[in-house]
């Protein structure tokens, strides 16, 4: 993938103000007490569809229907933001969308897919046998395979981080929750594009950690399982591409349970009240692992998004940690 310039990353920005306004990023006293740092949240959850994804739909759809004129649809495989954001970007190119979720995925992710104009289609046991299929109906349909990770969609993406770091350019670290990549990488071009030294962290779910063992080894490696209730990382097969960018550009990858992350789901509402779905909550809990390191500089969290079924955020708020089976 190309390295961005702050000049692409602004030209992605105005693309994507056309749909939604920039997020805030806010620090919240209880919360900064909370760490024992000062702790700026960029608020990804504001978007139009609660998530950060939106932002890639845009930049990635508008570069489909240029290059691509004659495409009649999109095929992609999801656990939900990232299908939410090209069903809604496919509506508005007049485009058709399939969506391929695993069986059981989030009930009210999959409503709001249908609700943008998507077709879900249940496939498979987890995201990675979803990829699969996808790629499978698109073969059949003729409709462009969207991947998760695409150098249009990580410019898209990288205007949260550039709104971040625009407004606070004095950041000691910044932790970014990562599933197969478009937001830690969009984070890496928009701190390198402005020439800043901020720390980036990578987040991962403990049962999903692939990311972070291929991290360490300095090679792809693949998981058997992904069983976290934090969907937005359940990922068993990193993205190569993604991956040659967190290994050069992130200092060091953190991995956190589902009880970190129940728990820092909880403080958010607490000290916030602000909802997060579990990869919208796992930067929080990886700070909140690593607070005595942190203890008096300037951090900044990724509230990646908010969209988690009631059902299981009834079960965090009662204290409890959601299952996987």
């Amino acid at each position: 993938m190309k390295q961005f310039t702050r000049k692409d990353i602004e030209e992605a920005a105005a693309l994507v103000y056309r749909h939604m306004l920039p997020t805030p990023q806010y620090v919240w006293p209880q919360l900064s007490g909370e760490v024992g740092a000062t702790v700026w949240v960029k608020h990804e959850n504001h978007t139009p569809a609660g998530a950060f994804k939106v932002r890639g739909g845009i930049t990635f759809m508008d570069w489909l229907c240029r290059a691509l004129p004659e495409t009649r649809g999109i095929v992609t495989a999801t656990r939900g933001n990232h299908g939410q954001s090209q069903a809604r970007a496919a509506r508005a190119c007049g485009l058709e969308a399939r969506i391929v979720v695993p069986r059981g995925n989030s009930v009210e992710k999959n409503a709001a897919m249908r609700a943008w104009g998507g077709e879900v289609i249940e496939f498979g046991e987890d995201f990675d046998e979803a990829r699969i299929e996808a790629r499978r109906l698109a073969a059949e349909t003729g409709f462009f395979l969207v991947p998760p990770f695409h150098e249009e969609i990580v410019r898209g993406v990288a205007t949260y981080a550039l709104e971040f770091f625009t407004a606070v350019p004095d950041l000691d670290a910044v932790y970014v929750p990562i599933g197969c990549g478009s937001g830690i990488c969009g984070v890496i071009a928009a701190r390198d594009a402005l020439g800043l030294e901020t720390e980036v962290i990578g987040v991962v779910s403990a049962p999903a950690p692939a990311a972070k063992l291929s991290f360490e080894a300095g090679r792809l490696i693949e998981t058997e399982t992904a069983r976290t209730f934090a969907d937005g990382m359940a990922v068993r097969v990193p993205v190569e591409d993604a991956f040659a960018i967190y290994a050069r550009g992130a200092s060091r990858i953190v991995a956190v349970t589902d009880d970190e992350v129940a728990d820092a789901m909880r403080v958010l509402y607490r000290t916030t009240h602000n909802v997060a779905e579990g990869a919208g909550a796992a930067s929080l809990a990886a700070l909140l692992q690593e607070r005595n390191a942190m203890r008096g500089r300037r951090v900044g969290i990724i509230l990646s998004g908010a969209n988690v079924d009631a059902e299981v955020f009834r079960t965090v708020l009662a204290g409890e940690t959601p299952r996987v089976v």
